[in-house]
């Protein structure tokens, strides 16, 4: 039976704004289940709730109601803290240390042999590629540098769960297809990841399942090929050439044209076939068929635009 790694259950968060005369409601209810072993996408636009419900998740902040779960255990409890490794979202260092000397103090703070922080500190510095910058103070090193030191400290002490917010921030294309690529390695050792990010397309790459939150709320959840099959916008485009001017594209809406090409949409199969049969008879070419499916990023432009016209 398959472990639960993370369990939210009607989280609720507020804040005091304006001198404490108003609140702020930043989780309002928010419920998701992340299962021990899979990579976890945590998606939303700014002041959704995501840094929120990680804070609550890693034991920095308490809810207001509902209740947070990491492993079965409460995440204040410093032995359920043992076994979470966490990149927040802006991390600030140390920075008058060097980048193995800021490694030897936090495993020292874990609890890690001398011995034990070495070993791991020299395999993590040549897996995130500051093997050869170990030895700089971290004050000369850029974004993208520091979020690989942070990646780093969150593996040391070998955490059964991994939690980085927003860890693509300040990497260049190259540090990001490494960083997913580091993301895919640790579900393969068989640790969990949980993730924030806005970068759509790296979710869709390496995630096994996302949550979308808006609002402090869960708006929908699930493996992103069930969550794109689910909707309506599937469409075929068929690009032909040699069409008569006075064809008739019914029941077929026409998108371009160019110069001996015309692009129609199908938004049906059974429209595509009596399409194809007109051209046919037409004595046109078919050049190509190319079914379209929405892309992760419309899905959840329009689900946000769907959650805030509901409000």
């Amino acid at each position: 039976m398959t472990q639960t790694a993370i369990e939210l259950s009607g989280l609720e968060k507020r804040f005091s704004v304006g001198l404490g005369v108003r609140r702020r409601v930043a989780l309002d209810g928010m419920g998701l289940s992340v299962q021990a072993g899979e990579i976890y996408g945590f998606l939303g636009p700014n002041g959704a709730g995501k840094t929120t419900s990680i804070k609550i998740l890693t034991g920095l902040l308490r809810q207001d109601a509902g209740s947070a779960r990491i492993l079965g255990l409460d995440p204040a409890l410093p032995s359920t803290r043992a076994r979470i490794g966490f990149l927040p979202e802006s991390p600030v260092f140390y920075d008058q240390l060097t980048g193995r000397e800021f490694l030897r103090f936090c495993g020292r703070l874990t609890g890690m042999t001398r011995t034990r922080i070495a070993e791991r500190s020299a395999t993590l510095l040549e897996r995130v590629g500051l093997a050869g910058a170990a030895d700089l103070q971290i004050r000369r090193y850029s974004k993208g540098m520091n979020q690989r030191i942070g990646i780093a400290q969150a593996l040391l002490h070998d955490p059964e769960l991994v939690i980085l917010d927003e860890p693509m921030s300040g990497l260049d294309p190259m540090g990001r297809a490494e960083m997913r690529d580091l993301i895919v390695s640790l579900r393969n050792e068989g640790k969990t990841v949980f993730f924030s990010t806005h970068i759509i397309a790296d979710v869709e790459i390496i995630c096994d399942r996302i949550g979308l939150v808006n609002r402090g709320r869960l708006v929908a959840e699930g493996r992103v090929q069930e969550l794109l099959a689910s909707t309506a916008g599937t469409s075929t485009e068929v690009l032909v050439e040699g069409l008569p001017s006075s064809f008739d594209a019914a029941p077929l809406r026409e998108t371009a044209a160019s110069t001996g090409h015309r692009l129609f949409t199908a938004e049906s199969d059974d429209r595509l076939r009596e399409f194809l049969g007109k051209v046919l008879q037409a004595r046109a070419r078919v050049v190509s068929i190319n079914p379209r499916r929405e892309t992760l990023e419309n899905l959840v432009v329009r689900m946000l635009g769907q959650d805030r016209d509901a409000a």
